[in-house]
């Protein structure tokens, strides 16, 4: 109980900064959302000081002291409220994010749990039979993680979508299928999805098979992998339960910080193909200042990623009995 109290005692603070930081940033950047939102209305007629003053009061902005809207935004955000979107105006910043979270979560969470899964796989296996066939797919993955990923989509989407046709140029479904939890709508998304998320796989499946394997070479070396097959186990127990399972502990990490930032999306693969995630709708709102919306987003974002580490050193006191040993020591 110690462990777990110094634990949720730490990412508290962690989240008070991290909420702290995401008011100030914003403020900082240039650009006013009551300026953006008044430049759209001007437009069609004049806006008296008073509707000025009244959008200042509903975006959180104004002459008030900077202290002040702190303390604002905190009770907002006790209270559920994340403000009014300046890009969707004047619709909340909940619906907005709670229609692009779904996208991002299916597309750039299961290409990461594919990306990480394969790659723990294949680098275990090249690890342990090492010079064989699966040891030699390292050179090759590392060379297409060494494009800049911004070129790889762009190639896929060349020479694949515009070029072979296989797959659609972009966007989350296809605007003819009517939306819906009916099968030609979800095999259409699936099919919209596929091409992005393969790109995602592609791009970073090398760190974790590279990393996993390097991890398994040192593993074998150990000790207690030694002595495991020194007693005659079977090869199929030392590598999983003795030599791989030791292995994936730093990849354990690596991937609870992967998994925390995907909801935060990966921006470039849905700005290359128009999909209509969480990351795509964070560069519309920086485009027009939309301080709530930005800090919605973050605020999704930093929840997720203390969220999934969280969950990660609770995990590691399972898998590693030394957390465990070392949390007991602490506590005497």
């Amino acid at each position: 109980m110690r462990f777990l109290g110094k634990k949720l005692l730490f990412y508290a603070v962690a989240l008070l900064a991290a909420l702290s930081l995401n008011f100030l940033i914003p403020r900082l950047a240039p650009g006013n959302p009551v300026d953006a939102v008044l430049a759209r209305q001007s437009s069609m007629a004049p806006v008296s000081p008073e509707a000025r003053h009244s959008l200042e009061l509903l975006l959180g902005v104004g002459d008030r002291p900077m202290w002040q809207q702190y303390f604002s935004y905190l009770g907002q955000l006790v209270t559920g409220d994340l403000g009014r979107s300046v890009t969707f105006f004047p619709a909340p910043v909940g619906d907005i994010i709670g229609q692009a979270l779904p996208w991002t979560l299916g597309l750039v969470g299961v290409a990461t749990v594919v990306s990480f899964t394969l790659g723990i796989s294949l680098g275990a296996l090249a690890g342990w039979f090492r010079r064989g066939f699966v040891d030699s797919l390292v050179a090759g993955s590392t060379m297409l993680a060494a494009v800049p990923y911004f070129w790889l989509a762009l190639a896929a989407v060349f020479f694949l979508a515009a070029g072979l046709g296989w797959f659609p140029l972009g966007l989350g479904y296809d605007v003819e299928v009517e939306p819906g939890w009916s099968g030609e709508f979800v095999g259409d998304v699936v099919y919209h999805a596929l091409l992005p998320a393969l790109t995602i796989v592609v791009s970073s499946l090398a760190g974790w098979l590279l990393g996993m394997r390097n991890m398994m070479v040192s593993t074998l070396s150990e000790d207690y992998v030694v002595t495991a097959q020194a007693k005659g186990l079977s090869l199929r127990r030392v590598m999983v339960t003795y030599a791989a399972r030791n292995a994936v502990l730093p990849s354990v990490s690596g991937v609870a910080v992967s998994l925390g930032f995907v909801v935060g999306g990966a921006i470039v693969t849905e700005a290359v193909f128009s999909y209509p995630g969480i990351g795509f709708t964070l560069l519309q709102a920086v485009r027009n200042s939309d301080y709530p919306l930005m800090q919605g987003i973050f605020l999704v974002i930093t929840l997720a990623v203390l969220g999934a580490n969280l969950l990660v050193d609770l995990l590691y006191a399972v898998i590693d009995p030394r957390v465990r040993t070392t949390a007991k020591a602490g506590a005497r």
